[in-house]
């Protein structure tokens, strides 16, 4: 990224976002899919602060914060279906667009920028998570963790969408708020953004990440823009 940290234009036409911790804050509700996994082991409920920076990381980060269980555990694949379902039944109860994300949408939109989603999320929760935050009619192109045989950081998914909105990847910035966003963008030949506004996760030293440069909030993308209008 850029030594001082300032923005500059991109030579972009599409924007891709990542969803978890960068268009929305879905922290909650996974917290609340955690807790109910906790209360079925008989376990007390973990706050939302303590669990909300392995978000992105989806049940796999959740469950490790809030029940110290990885993959290599046998009782993870019980654990991460009971998740999984908990979460599908209640994936939009307090789930929320980040504070000027929307600006950023209509402007994009009204200034004749492509943009669209790439998500590590299955198709079964992406539909009604972003039905539920108005952005599935919206959103040029949306993919899911399960769209291409590839999920990030492999570039499959950005390519994909890249191809969908009919842009070659160089035309596209991706911003994500996880290392694995930047290594998928970085992959894909596309210039990225680290939203310094989400997560982060447990890689959270974005001075070490490769990022074009880092966003402190989500109205800072407009800086980065080519200054163009319909």
């Amino acid at each position: 990224m850029p030594a001082d940290g300032a923005a500059r234009r991109l030579p972009i036409s599409a924007v891709l976002f990542d969803l978890d911790g960068t268009l929305a804050d879905s922290a909650g509700d996974l917290a609340g899919a955690l807790n109910s996994v906790r209360a079925e082991a008989g376990l007390p409920p973990v706050p939302v602060a303590q669990v909300r920076e392995h978000a992105s990381s989806g049940a796999r980060g959740m469950l490790h914060a809030g029940m110290n269980v990885t993959p290599e555990d046998p009782r993870y694949p019980a654990l991460r279906e009971a998740f999984l379902g908990h979460y599908a039944a209640q994936l939009a109860v307090t789930t929320h667009l980040f504070a000027g994300v929307d600006d950023v949408l209509h402007h994009l939109t009204r200034h004749g920028f492509k943009w669209g989603i790439v998500t590590n999320k299955h198709a079964r929760f992406t539909g009604p998570v972003t039905t539920a935050l108005g952005l599935a009619t919206r959103a040029g192109v949306i993919v899911s963790g399960d769209t291409t045989p590839h999920a990030k950081p492999h570039p499959a998914p950005l390519l994909h969408a890249a191809a969908a909105l009919d842009c070659a990847p160089q035309q596209c910035v991706y911003i994500g708020d996880d290392l694995r966003d930047i290594e998928a963008g970085i992959a894909a030949g596309m210039p990225t953004l680290a939203a310094a506004y989400g997560y982060v996760g447990t890689a959270g030293d974005l001075a070490r990440w490769p990022a074009t440069g880092v966003l402190g909030q989500p109205l800072e993308l407009l800086d980065w823009l080519p200054e163009r209008s319909r």
